[in-house]
């Protein structure tokens, strides 16, 4: 076969979420604020032998790790998009770095409800005005990051040159960037808590608000954390969630008495899925004729269609 014959037949497997290049630069400026933060409080801390902004100077780097993670994950799946060592693409960068985020979570939520009981048991002193200040600024911060993080619920173009959506396509979740968002929320969140229980602690004498705020967060924390395992873990281990469009490709493809024998349907990159499919049929058609009756699904960007001739006589043995 020629050459130009078989580029005919060829496509690329770049997979990547449809705003990969702008969540990747906002990503980015994020680790950068997250960074200067931490090394501002750690500075000031140990120059004013301030424990409370030293806690949270190293508590940022924590952050600032996971926050990398995310940031080099639409590096990496940027840069090796076209390595053809990746079966179906590098879309799946983006739920492995959320999967390790999410693992990180979880540490901080334990390490949150560890000294939270261990503060509620042994009380310790608080310096509230600096603590409030600290606390408040650190919001400022990330708010400032949960705005550049946050996910768009807009539409938007993205397209192959195989049975795929060339229209437009709403917004599908990038596990990459929700981590991100997560963690900058989960640190707002425990501001905002921390805020209202050194209030409370400095205007009532309530000293056991601080920890039992603590330890709600922690909770609060580590359900977000849950939950970011299982959605990305779901397309790490290439669970099929989408019975929606798995009900229509067998819509679309079970007519004239063909019959859909197996179907394996994944996702490969944030809106992006991948489908395998073998049919059976008494007059099979070719490939290609079951691809153009799959194409224009929104989100379906890679499809393997395989056909096995059934007659009537032959059906007991098919």
């Amino acid at each position: 076969m020629h050459t130009h014959s078989v580029e005919r037949w060829t496509h690329d497997h770049v997979f990547l979420g449809a705003k990969h290049a702008r969540n990747e630069r906002r990503t980015w400026f994020v680790v950068a604020l997250t960074i200067v933060m931490m090394i501002g409080e750690i500075v000031a801390g140990i120059l004013s032998g301030s424990m409370a902004l030293l806690a949270d100077g190293w508590h940022m780097a924590t952050h600032a790790a996971a926050l990398g993670i995310a940031a080099l994950a639409y590096f990496f799946a940027r840069r090796q998009a076209r390595n053809a060592h990746f079966t179906f693409g590098t879309g799946k960068f983006g739920d492995l770095a959320a999967f390790a985020s999410a693992i990180i979570l979880a540490i901080v939520a334990i390490q949150i409800a560890f000294e939270s009981v261990e503060r509620l048991i042994n009380p310790v002193s608080i310096a509230y005005r600096e603590a409030i200040a600290v606390a408040v600024l650190g919001l400022a911060v990330n708010l400032l990051s949960a705005f550049l993080l946050r996910e768009e619920h807009d539409e938007h173009h993205h397209g192959h040159g195989h049975a795929h959506d060339h229209g437009h396509q709403h917004h599908h979740r990038d596990n990459n960037l929700r981590a991100a968002y997560v963690h900058v929320l989960a640190d707002a969140a425990t501001s905002v808590l921390a805020i209202a229980a050194l209030l409370t602690a400095a205007y009532l004498q309530w000293t056991w608000a601080d920890p039992v705020v603590g330890i709600i967060g922690a909770v609060v924390i580590a359900s977000w954390a849950v939950g970011l395992m299982r959605s990305s873990g779901s397309v790490l281990l290439d669970v099929n969630n989408n019975s929606k469009m798995e009900g229509l490709i067998r819509q679309r493809l079970e007519t004239r008495g063909d019959r859909v024998t197996d179907l394996h349907l994944w996702q490969i990159g944030p809106g992006h899925r991948a489908a395998v499919i073998a049919l059976v049929s008494d007059d099979p058609l070719p490939p290609s004729e079951y691809k153009r009756r799959l194409s224009g699904m929104h989100g379906l960007s890679h499809v393997t269609v395989e056909v096995e001739l059934c007659r009537h006589e032959q059906e007991g043995k098919c």
